[in-house]
């Protein structure tokens, strides 16, 4: 059964990289925002961000943050983190450094994204509860392919934890 999973991700950077992932297809995701609409979204503010984000989430059942360079600590991510887990989505990192872009280049390995979220009844950081993965692979077609055949088990174990937690 394919999940129905929203993703989170830093757009400008890691786009290409997060389409890779998004056409894998072994599950179900939100559909990409081009950059015309992102940039109507943005335009009503905070409200209308919130608004856009709590729409893009419904239905769904996990949150697959892809990590990228500046993926950690950013507003909106740490919003889309928060929102899941307080809505009882599985929440899962996976790292897409070594996935190339369109100009064929990869990035560095940016920090975890969980260690910026505090688990509220516990008080740790997010990061000792919710996985997130590394690919293994030397080569972006390594990674991709440890991706493809990783992201629904690592799904249903996020959803698992979540469930737990």
């Amino acid at each position: 059964m394919a999940r129905n999973c929203f993703y989170s991700f830093h757009y400008r950077p890691d786009n290409a990289r997060a389409s890779q992932v998004r056409n894998i297809g072994v599950i179900e995701g939100n559909q990409p925002v081009s950059d015309n609409d992102w940039e109507s979204v943005t335009k009503g503010g905070d409200e209308a961000i919130e608004k856009w984000i709590a729409g893009q989430m419904k239905g769904k059942t996990c949150a697959v943050v892809l990590v990228g360079t500046g993926t950690a600590n950013r507003k909106w991510i740490n919003h889309e983190i928060i929102k899941a887990w307080d809505e009882g989505l599985g929440v899962v990192g996976i790292r897409i450094q070594g996935l190339k872009n369109l100009a064929g280049e990869t990035s560095a390995a940016g920090e975890n994204p969980f260690d910026y979220i505090t688990h509220g009844p516990t008080k740790k950081k997010l990061s000792a509860i919710v996985k997130c993965y590394n690919p293994g692979g030397a080569t972006s077609k390594e990674r991709y392919d440890w991706i493809s055949t990783h992201m629904l088990n690592a799904v249903e174990e996020a959803i698992r934890i979540r469930a737990q937690n």
